[in-house]
């Protein structure tokens, strides 16, 4: 397929199939760098220990956020759930791997790419649509793996300190981004 792709003769214009993989292919890149980029703002930049469960608050959910404003849904659930997850796989907190691969797929699904500003009135509602899905869902986590209703609410208040902080976040990054035409960008840069 390289082969055949090089010997086109320089004037021939891509078939639209072609476009369209161009188009999935880059879509896919910006896809695995959001899911970096969550994984080590998630693992290691501003990572605070929690002593009460043993877990950490990271403002990992922001860039989430920021991926699930810009990217078409399956992509953004993709970036999320893997970058997210890799970070508890790799941070010795693997037993929170798999449910956070499902609630940070839920969390980027509050959220939409459509419309030409990452914040919009809908996705600021979708921080907190999104905050109550990442507490309830470590909370039901935390029930299933300590078999006990009363000891995962410890954990509580440090999730809505995590989800208030990352909308936070991407509110304000969120403008920036919008005040320098990021998305526009990106969607020239895609098509």
């Amino acid at each position: 397929m390289i082969i055949a792709h090089l010997n086109r003769p320089v004037n021939q214009p891509l078939g639209v199939k072609n476009m369209k993989n161009q188009k999935s292919f880059r879509l896919g890149v910006l896809a695995a760098l959001f899911g970096a980029l969550i994984f080590v703002v998630t693992a290691y930049a501003l990572h605070i220990p929690t002593p009460t469960t043993g877990g950490y608050v990271h403002l990992g959910d922001a860039f989430l956020y920021l991926a699930a404003s810009l990217l078409p849904a399956p992509y953004a659930v993709a970036a999320a759930a893997v970058g997210e997850a890799l970070s508890d796989a790799l941070t010795g907190s693997i037993a929170y791997a798999l449910p956070t691969l499902v609630i940070k797929a839920a969390m980027a699904l509050c959220f939409s790419a459509a419309g030409a500003s990452i914040v919009t009135r809908r996705n600021a509602v979708a921080t907190a649509a999104a905050g109550l899905i990442c507490v309830g869902g470590y909370y039901l986590t935390e029930v299933l793996l300590c078999r006990s209703f009363v000891v995962p609410v410890a954990s509580v208040p440090a999730n809505l300190v995590q989800a208030a902080a990352s909308a936070a976040i991407y509110l304000l990054a969120g403008r920036a981004l919008d005040r320098v035409e990021l998305k526009s960008s990106l969607t020239a840069f895609v098509r």
